[in-house]
């Protein structure tokens, strides 16, 4: 695949020198040559290129044309959604992902700036903390769809409703579906049958407004 990633700072470095190790063409896309300098092209199939990605002709000069994906990850927000909506509107690239670095600014993420998937990482962070501490709350791991799908998790308290029942026995909401359970440390893939323990991390990927189903069915009332 052919990737452009706009923004050579330690997280599109970082981008870049992973994918290429899997094969990808990267072209990695900054105004200061220095940061695109510092990159390590081990696998020799990573461009730098020095220019705007805010530019068209910048973007046209990476091949976007040719880009099955781009992902702007600046440091700055205007530059990534300016990017993103270039990359859609101007280049057609089938599959755009975007950095969100404020999270004040991450309901500017969507489809009408040309984006597909978005990533805040203040939000990610602070739902993998919450994650660790919270016992019997739900929360959501990652946003999918733009917030048209989640996935949740909730660690099951002593006196979750849930807990010594099998999945199919739950009254989880028809839009939802448990993906995974992490017991003792180690990943258990469910099925209907599978029977629920206290201190089980419960994961589910979920559509549609249903965090209040949800939490009857595996927190119960409080």
């Amino acid at each position: 695949m052919k990737i452009i990633i706009a923004g050579a700072g330690s997280v599109g470095r970082y981008m870049a020198e992973q994918l290429s190790k899997f094969g990808h063409d990267i072209v990695l896309i900054d105004t200061s040559t220095k940061a695109v300098g510092r990159v390590d092209n081990q696998s020799g199939n990573i461009v730098g290129l020095v220019g705007d990605g805010c530019e068209v002709s910048t973007l046209a000069n990476a091949g976007a044309k040719d880009a099955d994906v781009i992902a702007a990850v600046t440091g700055d927000d205007e530059d990534n959604l300016v990017i993103s909506l270039l990359a859609k509107q101007e280049f057609g690239v089938p599959r755009v992902v975007a950095r969100v670095n404020n999270p004040n600014n991450e309901w500017m993420f969507n489809e009408m700036w040309g984006i597909d998937v978005s990533v805040s990482t203040p939000h990610l962070l602070t739902a993998l903390v919450e994650e660790a501490v919270a016992v019997g709350s739900l929360v959501k791991l990652l946003s999918l769809e733009h917030g048209k799908a989640g996935l949740n998790e909730v660690t099951l308290a002593e006196n979750s409703p849930a807990v010594g029942k099998a999945i199919s026995q739950l009254a989880l909401p028809r839009e939802s579906t448990v993906v995974a359970i992490i017991r003792d440390g180690h990943v258990v893939v469910p099925t209907p049958d599978t029977v629920l323990h206290a201190a089980d991390e419960v994961l589910i990927l979920a559509t549609g407004d249903v965090e209040s189903e949800l939490g009857n069915a595996l927190i119960g009332n409080k």
